[in-house]
């Protein structure tokens, strides 16, 4: 398996340019950070709206299918699982009661078809607590995964350490390393596609040489598993201080006797419009959204 072409999750997708990448990363980043807060304290209904507002984006983002399934088709199956096990659990309400009123008073009809037991078949028992707190719980995992993959998937390092240095200028002001700090976060971003490079290789070589694991045994086989992850560390620092002598190389020092570009930021107007559907977002979430 080519982990590299099966594009795992939080890697950049540059082909195809889709009109996601060429929304300004600040305002990407806005509507992440709303994805991330709009689920506190809201509705099971508004958080399967959210769901489904983050599987519309993806639609007409025009993302190939191939990708779509490879990032999607375990997150929902996870979901899915989790919704299903929690709504089929107990739902932690089995309070005994006694009644407080005669008997031929319980036995009127009650008004309204109201009932807190939905399902009641057998193994099958489902509440409207069970139900809610499965929704609450699948969808939340889903939209923190999903809106946050979906962000990386569009938005190049550069663009977001672009994006954050700008929004978190006003910091350099208490002596903050800002720039640092953002340049250490493009090159964990970079480094994400070498260790998948590193553990590919050693998995392929690994296979090549046809090793019998029965024949090992537990102890043998650990020990081989732990030359493996020595290799892959050795390799991973190995490329590391590649490079570091790379940017040593080039003259990066220090901030202050090389001065970091990233990426050119300027609003156009599909950014602006974005911007204006943010703030619909946030009315809806706080008019019907609250629970």
């Amino acid at each position: 398996m080519d982990l590299l072409r099966s594009l795992p999750i939080g890697l950049y997708l540059e082909n195809p340019f889709t009109w996601l990448h060429r929304l300004d990363p600040r305002v990407k980043l806005a509507w992440l950070l709303s994805f991330l807060l709009a689920p506190i304290l809201s509705t099971p209904e508004w958080r399967l709206v959210l769901v489904g507002l983050l599987m519309i984006l993806t639609l007409i983002s025009q993302i190939p299918l191939r990708v779509w399934k490879q990032q999607t088709g375990w997150l929902l199956i996870l979901t899915l699982l989790i919704l299903i096990i929690t709504t089929l659990s107990p739902d932690g309400l089995a309070v005994s009661s006694q009644p407080r009123l005669p008997e031929s008073d319980l036995s009127l009809p009650q008004p309204g078809d109201y009932s807190y037991v939905l399902v009641d078949k057998g193994i099958l028992f489902i509440t409207r607590r069970s139900l809610e707190l499965g929704i609450r719980i699948s969808t939340l995992i889903f939209i923190l995964i999903y809106s946050i993959n979906l962000y990386l998937l569009t938005t190049a390092p550069e663009e977001i350490t672009a994006g954050l240095d700008e929004l978190f200028s006003p910091l350099r002001r208490f002596k903050i390393p800002i720039t640092e700090i953002l340049l250490t976060l493009t090159l964990s971003l970079r480094f994400i596609a070498l260790v998948l490079e590193e553990i590919q290789n050693l998995m392929r070589s690994i296979r090549t040489r046809a090793i019998n694991w029965k024949k090992l045994g537990i102890k043998k086989s650990l020990q081989v598993w732990l030359v493996v992850v020595e290799k892959l560390f050795e390799n991973l620092l190995m490329r590391a201080e590649e490079i570091a002598i790379a940017m040593e190389v080039r003259g990066f020092i220090s901030p202050n006797q090389h001065q970091v570009e990233w990426h050119q930021l300027r609003l156009i107007g599909g950014d602006w419009l974005a911007l204006g559907l943010l703030i619909v977002f946030w009315y809806g979430r706080l008019m019907w959204g609250n629970s």
